[in-house]
């Protein structure tokens, strides 16, 4: 299996003037007001909503994702590794050769869940995967386009880690493993169980 992140959030949709006063009334922290800082402190929300959305398999802001299987793990509905799923955007079949198909809509729907979106077959089973070859989806994830639109405990998990991340900015970054509790907490309840291999276990 492949994932990749095909767009990134608009730096206009980071809550950097929340993070600004969440650095102020936590911690102490007084921020410059220019433009370097500020592209420090996006940085840092960066940061907090990768590690939030690993840790959750939930995407806060909406992007477009491309995920490759060598072959479906159930071709009676493959799960998509990321919710929530607004939309596939496309289905690709590439054979042994590298010649690409483009799988007509007609064939695939997409199953909305909070915690497992499908890309469900419209009749018994997804179209066969080629031997040898691919499946490629495109699909749109995420909570919406602003911050506002981010569930309100996730988004104060994201601002308290992206503060950890501002205070701890001279220390090495990898005996930084361990989330704070209170970020954990906040990030329970959206914590799935994800099964993300191919048939077989050849994704």
């Amino acid at each position: 299996m492949l994932l990749v992140e095909e767009t990134a959030p608009d730096q206009g949709a980071l809550p950097v003037a929340a993070l600004k006063s969440q650095l102020r009334l936590g911690s102490g922290f007084d921020p410059v007001e220019d433009a370097t800082e500020d592209a420090a402190l996006a940085g840092f929300l960066r940061a907090a909503i990768a590690t939030v959305e690993a840790r959750t398999g939930k995407v806060l802001l909406t992007r477009v994702f491309r995920l490759r299987l060598e072959d479906w793990r159930d071709p009676a509905g493959q799960p998509l590794p990321l919710a929530p799923a607004l939309a596939v955007e496309s289905v690709e079949m590439t054979d042994r050769t590298g010649a690409v198909t483009a799988v007509p809509a007609d064939q695939w729907r997409l199953i909305p869940d909070n915690q497992r979106p499908i890309l469900g077959p419209v009749g018994a089973v997804l179209p066969t995967v080629p031997m040898g070859g691919s499946v490629t989806v495109r699909f749109t994830a995420g909570f919406g386009t602003s911050w506002g639109s981010v569930p309100a405990d996730l988004a104060q998990a994201v601002l308290m880690l992206a503060a950890r991340y501002y205070e701890d900015r001279g220390f090495d970054s990898g005996q930084q493993l361990a989330l704070p509790h209170g970020v954990g907490a906040l990030i329970e309840r959206w914590r799935a169980v994800r099964t993300l291999a191919g048939r077989g276990g050849r994704a």
